[in-house]
């Protein structure tokens, strides 16, 4: 994995990383509602050292020399955390290219003795390891290779086992899904598309759509394995199949990324790791 990601290196560079990074801090104070204008008044001021923000901003080379920038940015201009705040464009970091939101939880859940902020620490290569590996191996999956966490690592834990069950629930539905691993629709009560598939079997499995929004919500965990909804929706594809349908699936997700300039999947992403660790194993 870390081979694949960074070929070792604790803080790989990223070619024209200053231009991607003023275009993704654009895109998500769009997002926002931030008026260009004052993020535009922001970076035009003078750092410390004498260059402007946007000076500084279009001289780095690595993830994180820019997130160290953007938070003594923050730290430095008047009302910083209040307006840019949210707006740091390094997701990932480090050896491993963790997710840094994922660090940050798995650190307030498993106590972690380091200096400075979890991001600071996500850069460094000890740090790097330590979340990477984690998120790569620290969760419970009856997955047949190695393979689907390498899925998992991209695509979140239990992305291939929840694309698995997104095709069987469209076999027996007929209801053609997205095989992306989200079974609920994140930060909304309202069902998307896999929940209503799933709903058209309520009656047929006796449950109500509270029943089957609170099982298909234990997707990110082992424990949806254990539910009705799963095994009912898997009995019923593997007759129609007239065999044991898959239980793990490539995602089917577009890696999206401000430094990803070619079209880029999950499976991808997946088979490449697969590959080298293949070549690893047989030396």
């Amino acid at each position: 994995m870390t081979e694949q990601e960074s070929t070792f290196s604790a803080d790989p560079q990223v070619p024209n990383l200053g231009r991607i990074a003023r275009e993704e801090i654009d895109r998500r104070a769009a997002k926002a509602f931030v008026p260009k204008a004052l993020v535009n008044a922001a970076l035009d001021t003078r750092s410390p050292n004498g260059k402007t923000w946007n000076q500084r901003l279009a001289a780095v080379r690595s993830e994180r020399e820019l997130s160290g920038l953007y938070d003594e940015l923050t730290g430095s201009l008047p009302l910083g955390r209040t307006l840019l705040g949210g707006f740091n464009p390094v997701r990932t970091g480090g050896p491993m290219q963790v997710s840094i939101d994922f660090a940050e939880r798995h650190a307030r859940d498993h106590p972690y003795d380091h200096d400075g902020s979890v991001r600071q620490e996500v850069f460094t290569r000890r740090g790097g390891m330590y979340f990477g590996t984690a998120h790569l191996l620290g969760y419970p999956a009856n997955y047949p290779r190695p393979l689907y966490r390498f899925a998992d690592f991209n695509a979140g834990w239990y992305a291939s086992r929840n694309a698995a069950f997104q095709a069987a629930l469209s076999r027996v539905t007929g209801v053609k899904l997205a095989l992306d691993g989200d079974l609920i629709a994140h930060g909304s009560l309202l069902p998307g598309s896999t929940e209503k598939a799933a709903r058209m079997l309520g009656e047929r499995f006796g449950m109500r759509n509270p029943t089957i929004r609170a099982q298909l919500e234990k997707a990110d965990s082992q424990d949806f394995e254990a539910t009705r909804l799963y095994q009912q929706v898997f009995a019923l594809a593997d007759k129609a199949a007239g065999k044991r349908v898959a239980r793990e699936v490539l995602p089917g997700i577009r890696l999206e990324s401000p430094k990803i300039t070619r079209q880029l999947t999950t499976a991808w992403f997946a088979n490449r790791v697969d590959e080298r660790y293949q070549r690893c194993m047989k030396r």
